[in-house]
């Protein structure tokens, strides 16, 4: 649709401008800013907007402009040309438009432009003739004819590119710019044969036709495949559109009094305070952007920096440099951020063509935010609302070096971000292995289990075939800051042969390959990485965090290391400690796996009265380390196959270590075998059946907080039941733990406060929450269980086809990473709501994957949970986006004093 006024085209021009920097929705992010910089009185060359609304429906017209549409911009069109004085297809002195898009979140590069329109072999002698330059009007006309083909008619531009360099070859030029007009003219006929040949189509040669192609270009442009990735990449929805622009060209390629540029009012690879950017003398844009040619520095300091003197725009322009100066300090407080801008010089005079809020790394990002606060350019609130919590990642890892040379390989899902190489390896037992001869290995798996956590361990990063951002890999390598790339499908693994096939590569075990978790891309051999550096801007930005955020945030940690990180990181606690993993030690699991094999209660006790002391042991190290601040330990949780070898030759093996029948220990792994594991005998559901395992757990818990509490130090155990579907399991197990930690602190002779509580995980949990408060002293929500039971969905499998389900707009979001606020969210708010109506002082937290993804955290704020539990690498992460989620709740995200 229009605007509220019928509206869908937009003019701007000096003392005409018709938009303005508050309606991107509508004029996208260019438009919208080429109109603020034209009421500022910058110099924009006049022009309009052609509306966002207007490219749904281009879409819902079969892709044609609708007629009010081509009435409105040849009118728009008649108001250019009777500021600028040319008129559009005139022989005599003809106008040129530019053609851009122009979305309402930036896409650079995503979508097409089209510049010099309006040429053709007429207007192109008009234009030589009004310029008394035609080698500039040549050299103009060759540049649109190589465009327009490329955009607007599906030529293949690396065919007239040869015929550029061939021609160069030839006559031994270097540069572009060498080119004389007969060059130019000779190149400009055989492209047009060229394009004939290829498309079957005669170069358009009317003006206003070229400028109908290119519009529809640039409105098509806007589901191309890269448009529509970066889209997903970036969560930016399809029915957003593009708008497009069409101005009025300026040239800086008229001579050596002409230029084009791109400049940063701030450095943002650093964020440091100081005028940035690059520009060319004879240019035109895409020559800076598309590296046609080496651009020098703006500023002197810089070329001196990089040992070219006297090329700077300061040194050879030094009026124009300043005026560029005023316009940069200008725009920075007006829009009161960084800013990115593209300008060109068309003999002596400046214009500006774009500004808009530069993109910017992590550390940059964090420094220009506190920077701007001591410049009271802008408060703390809005300095913490305007980071990108997401992008933290970047400085919590290692990174692959963005200056190293790269073979890309095949990319999968960014499951776990940082760097890592090593050499491959296709088995835990060969991780663990490898890494005790001192050699770094990349574990290969085509889906990883529990059973690979300690090759996990030992990797320096995990790729996997199979499986989502939530996978199994996926979540316990972010829990360990380990790089993995999971789901990369397009790579094929092959056990026995011990190899990897992917895009025409064998690669044998001890082969180097490359992972970025940032990206989900994986590299032939090995690409250097750089060590992530925690500054003093950094804890700034964690402590104004933390002054502003009212949930808690504590982080998933099952061991010592992992808790020490998380301190580290700023946790508040350990929300969610999964026992399972203390048990696949070395010298554990077979004690473990004697359990689960026992043939009766008493040679299941004996085996778990073995287990005690190092589960005691392992709670014991976890207290101290978080010293006093809150421990949920959930108790045993997933299904006992998990534990159990999964071959014949490794069951023969286990039966030798045991001491057991092989043929014995075979048909009890395979009676453990479910269709449906998890919705199968796991939770709470194991202890209904073997109470005697979580009656270990709670005496091992008990034990350890006792012989602390002795001490002298103050803790309050949380002990978590999983996978609760009923009051009545709850009430069951709930007494079966106090019995249990009564009789422990009668035996030490100590008291200590503990609780009880329980994870909401399945969907009946949450419609009878408050039946279930009545035994629970905490909920914590498991969201990835939640997820999983509500929408049907295997998080292992769904990883196949959810790419599917966001593109067409089903989910706004894989629903595993970012929580479905419609679906899952409805039953989290009913169990909070359910919960409180019969506890008011019920302790609400969520330890799922949702607890380190800004958006959700968004959505707990509003819910009212108490803290949010993640990895711990993603702490700092969490720290950041609840802060955001209690500013933005209160109102006060544009304001407020900065304390």
């Amino acid at each position: 649709m229009a605007s509220s006024s019928g509206q869908s085209v937009f003019f701007f021009a000096a003392g005409e401008t018709e938009g303005n920097a508050g309606m991107k929705e509508l004029l996208g992010g260019k438009g919208a800013n080429l109109a603020e910089m034209t009421a500022l009185g910058i110099p924009v060359p006049p022009g309009f907007t052609i509306s966002t609304a207007v490219c749904s429906r281009f879409y819902q017209s079969s892709q044609k402009i609708p007629a009010d549409v081509i009435t409105d911009v040849e009118k728009s069109l008649l108001r250019v040309e009777t500021k600028i004085g040319k008129k559009f297809g005139d022989r005599e002195n003809p106008l040129l438009v530019s053609v851009r898009s122009g979305a309402r979140a930036s896409m650079p590069g995503m979508m097409d432009t089209i510049l010099n329109l309006g040429l053709n072999d007429e207007t192109v002698e008009g234009l030589a003739k009004k310029s008394g330059n035609p080698r500039f009007a040549w050299d103009s006309y060759r540049r649109f004819v190589q465009m327009y083909s490329d955009v607007v008619m599906g030529m293949n531009s690396s065919f007239l590119d040869v015929t550029l360099e061939d021609l160069k070859d030839e006559k031994k030029y270097k540069l572009d710019t060498e080119m004389k007009t007969e060059d130019l003219q000779h190149l400009v006929k055989k492209f047009k044969a060229q394009i004939f040949e290829a498309t079957g189509q005669k170069f358009p040669s009317d003006a206003k036709d070229q400028l109908w192609g290119a519009i529809g270009a640039v409105f098509r442009s806007w589901n191309t495949p890269r448009a529509i990735a970066y889209r997903g990449l970036h969560g930016i929805p399809e029915s957003w559109g593009t708008a497009v622009n069409v101005q009025s060209m300026v040239f800086g390629n008229m001579g050596d009094d002409s230029a084009t540029g791109v400049a940063f009012s701030r450095n943002p690879s650093t964020g440091e305070n100081k005028f940035y950017g690059e520009w060319l003398v004879n240019a035109q844009g895409e020559d800076v952007v598309a590296g046609i040619r080496t651009p020098n520095n703006l500023t002197r300091d810089e070329a001196a920096f990089h040992n070219a003197v006297g090329t700077s725009l300061e040194e050879k322009m030094p009026k124009i440099y300043t005026e560029l100066v005023d316009i940069y300090k200008k725009l920075e407080g007006h829009y009161k951020d960084m800013q990115d801008m593209e300008f060109t010089i068309e003999q002596d005079r400046l214009w500006m063509l774009q500004t808009r809020n530069g993109k910017r790394t992590a550390p940059a990002a964090l420094k220009i935010a506190s920077d701007m606060i001591d410049e009271g350019l802008i408060t703390e609130k809005q300095a913490l609302i305007r980071l990108d919590a997401h992008s933290l990642d970047q400085l919590l890892h290692p990174m692959l070096d963005p200056k190293a040379k790269k073979t890309q390989l095949a990319k999968g899902l960014p499951a776990s971000p940082g760097g890592a190489c090593g050499q491959i390896v296709f088995t835990s037992e060969e991780a663990c292995d490898w890494r005790e001869k001192g050699k770094k290995v990349i574990l290969v798996r085509i889906e990883t289990s529990p059973e690979d956590i300690l090759g996990m361990v030992a990797a320096q990063g995990i790729l996997t075939t199979r499986g989502g951002m939530t996978s199994h890999a996926a979540v316990v390598a972010r829990g360990m800051g380990k790089c993995c790339v999971a789901g990369v499908g397009d790579v094929t693994v092959d056990y026995l042969k011990e190899e990897m096939r992917v895009a025409g590569y064998v690669l044998k075990k001890g082969d180097i390959i490359t992972l970025d978790g940032s990206t989900g891309a994986v590299y032939l051999g090995e690409v250097k990485t750089v060590e992530p550096k925690l500054d003093a801007v950094f804890e700034r930005v964690m402590k104004l965090a933390d002054k502003y955020r009212t949930m808690g945030v504590r982080a998933n940690a099952d061991t010592p290391k992992d808790a020490i990180t998380a301190r580290d990181f700023g946790a508040e606690g350990i929300g969610l400690c999964r026992t399972e993993h203390m048990f696949f030690g070395a010298d554990r699991i077979d004690v473990m796996r004697e359990m689960i094999i026992a043939e009766g209660k008493a040679e299941r006790e004996e085996a778990l009265e073995r287990l005690l002391p190092m589960q005691r042991h392992d709670f014991l190290e976890l207290f101290k380390t978080m010293k006093g601040f809150p421990v949920t330990i959930r108790l045993l949780d997933p299904p006992l196959h998990e534990f159990v070898p999964h071959t014949d030759d490794e069951t023969r093996d286990l039966a030798e270590r045991i001491k057991v029948d092989f043929e014995r220990l075979r048909l009890k792994v395979k009676a453990l075998h479910e269709f449906n594991p998890m919705l199968g005998h796991r939770g709470c559901r194991l202890a209904i059946t073997f109470p005697e395992i979580y009656i270990m757990q709670t005496r091992a818990i008990a034990e350890a907080a006792g012989q602390l509490v002795k001490e002298g130090m103050k803790l309050v155990p949380e002990i978590m039941i999983p996978l609760v579907g009923m009051d009545s399991e709850l009430l069951k197990l709930r007494e079966l733990v106090v019995k249990e930690v009564e009789a422990v602190q009668k035996e030490m002779a100590v008291k200590f406060d503990y609780k009880v509580g329980t994870m909401i995980e399945l969907p009946r949990a949450a419609v009878t929450a408050d039946e279930i408060a009545v035994h629970a002293d905490f909920f914590s929500f498991g969201t990835n269980d939640l997820t999983q039971t509500t929408l049907g969905l295997s998080r292992d499998d769904a990883a196949r086809f959810l790419g599917s389900y966001v593109s067409e707009g089903i989910f706004k979001a894989d629903p595993f990473v970012t929580i479905d606020q419609i679906g899952v969210g409805k039953l989290v708010k009913m169990a909070v709501d359910l919960g409180r109506r019969t506890k008011q002082d019920l302790k609400v937290g969520v330890c799922g994957e949702h607890g380190g993804d800004p958006d959700s955290i968004q959505f707990f704020q509003k819910t009212g949970l108490d803290y949010v539990s993640c990895s711990p690498y993603r702490v700092p992460i969490a720290r950041l986006a609840a802060a955001q989620a209690a500013i933005s709740g209160s109102g006060l995200a544009s304001g407020g004093e900065t304390r």
